[in-house]
């Protein structure tokens, strides 16, 4: 018999759930029961949240990050630069990282991502100059401060200029560097079951920026940690040019010769993937990080998130990087996604709810996490619960909607495997000025020279 007293989160004004007009039970992490309309819990001992104001959603999950890059927003050198030219211009700066500067940078880029209601995120840490070797270990920590889901890559470069791939010597390790600490980092810090809160994938970068060798490798390493798989792909024309100069096959292809076309992946952008390619990722069950902002503010396309579905492959929502999108609110990529999609598709096509179940279900299932992103008896209790009574919402009628179309962008109170990491608006214990001041500083001193 558990002693910790069920919650009932009473009477939402609405939830993303049917059969629950009337709340959801959480207990020890897990929601237990959906009271329906004229119902009521089956204990009468249960202690109860009133939810009469909020709108309540299944807790939102990003699938594609990088979270150093909120050190580098808005940055003159990168502006108006496609992708290429854009990373140029930003690997000299990212190399100035530190454990103490990407420290502030994971805590900004997390803090922001928990305040507008995602409970559990991705990063893809693709950098590791000298003195950075334990970026992964610094993620972690910053992650059970803050409460919240990570699951953080172990990225990596080995391709440099001088082998013929875009970033600096500086940036990148060797093969057996890479290897030996993906392994470590896993051993450490995976955790495994449906109660995990921080688990570990392996990321090579880019087709650009990574060596075959390296490629088959972290595929062979990952089927034997038994961990997830991902990377960058079809995120621009240019990379489809390389990889035909460079290897003689279309990305997919490329991917598919190392191994990597299977469940166990999850790819970011995927814009420029053909009919047949897309039926090819359906069926190996590889799905897809659609990152709207960022792939709006490169001008690298549109991921065809229709005809992906279409086609069997899953969609999630990712905010990617904060140097091209420029920001970590995952709610406001809801919405970029939706309007981007609806401009594509037409009105029939994507509704709100669509956009809402690639954050949730959709995003689940790239992280390969099938308890969590819905509300239903047995999932997390990972939720996000949002007020209307600011002035983008007055006069709303269809509340759900209201999140999506007037542009939602913070959680009033935010849940994580039953407990509550935001309320009224703010993390508890965190010093948000405090934070914005040390960031900034770390920022200038990174942008200088």
């Amino acid at each position: 018999m558990s002693d910790t007293k069920p919650v009932w989160i009473r009477d939402p004004l609405a939830i993303l759930a049917d059969g629950a007009e009337r709340g959801i039970v959480v207990q020890e992490g897990r929601i237990i029961e959906l009271v329906p309309a004229g119902g009521a819990p089956a204990s009468a001992d249960v202690a109860a949240f009133d939810a009469s104001d909020h709108v309540v959603l299944p807790g939102l999950i990003n699938t594609h990050h990088h979270f150093y890059q909120t050190l580098t927003r808005a940055l003159p050198a990168a502006m108006d630069r496609e992708l290429f030219p854009w990373l140029q211009a930003l690997y000299p700066v990212w190399a100035k990282l530190t454990p103490e500067s990407l420290e502030l940078g994971v805590t900004v880029a997390m803090s922001e991502l928990l305040l507008s209601g995602c409970t559990t995120t991705t990063d893809h840490h693709y950098v590791f100059p000298a003195g950075l070797e334990e970026s992964v270990d610094i993620e972690v920590g910053v992650a059970k401060r803050l409460g919240m889901r990570a699951l953080l890559t172990r990225g990596s470069m080995n391709l440099s200029q001088r082998d013929g791939g875009l970033p600096p010597d500086s940036v990148v390790q060797d093969e057996d560097t890479i290897l030996g600490d993906s392994a470590r980092v896993v051993a450490k810090h995976h955790q495994r079951g449906a109660d995990a809160m921080v688990q570990i994938a392996l990321a090579p970068c880019s087709p650009f920026s990574v060596t075959t060798s390296l490629m088959r490798a972290t595929a062979d390493l990952a089927d034997k940690l038994d961990v997830r798989l991902h990377t960058h792909l079809a995120e621009t024309e240019d990379e489809n040019r390389f990889c035909q100069q460079m290897y003689g096959c279309r990305p997919l292809d490329y991917l598919e010769s190392c191994g990597w076309l299977n469940a166990r992946t999850w790819l970011a952008h995927g814009i420029f993937f053909n009919a047949d390619e897309m039926k090819r990722l359906g069926k190996a069950k590889t799905t897809i990080s659609h990152c709207a902002c960022s792939n709006q503010l490169l001008a690298s396309g549109c991921c065809p998130v229709c005809e992906m579905e279409e086609a069997g492959v899953g969609i999630g929502i990712g905010v990617d990087g904060s140097a091209s999108n420029d920001g970590s609110n995952l709610m406001q990529e809801v919405r970029a996604a939706f309007l981007l999609q609806r401009a594509r598709y037409g009105v029939t096509k994507v509704s709100h709810r669509d956009a809402l179940r690639w954050a949730t279900k959709g995003s689940a299932a790239c992280v390969g996490r099938p308890e969590l992103g819905e509300i239903a008896v047995g999932k997390a209790a990972d939720l996000a619960l949002f007020r209307l009574d600011e002035l983008r919402f007055s006069g709303h009628g269809d509340p759900l909607a209201a999140l999506v179309l007037c542009g939602a962008h913070r959680a009033d109170r935010v849940m994580v495997a039953g407990k509550w990491t935001v309320i009224d608006g703010a993390i508890p214990g965190l010093d948000v000025a405090d934070l914005i001041r040390r960031h900034s500083a770390a920022a200038r001193a990174m942008h200088a020279g």
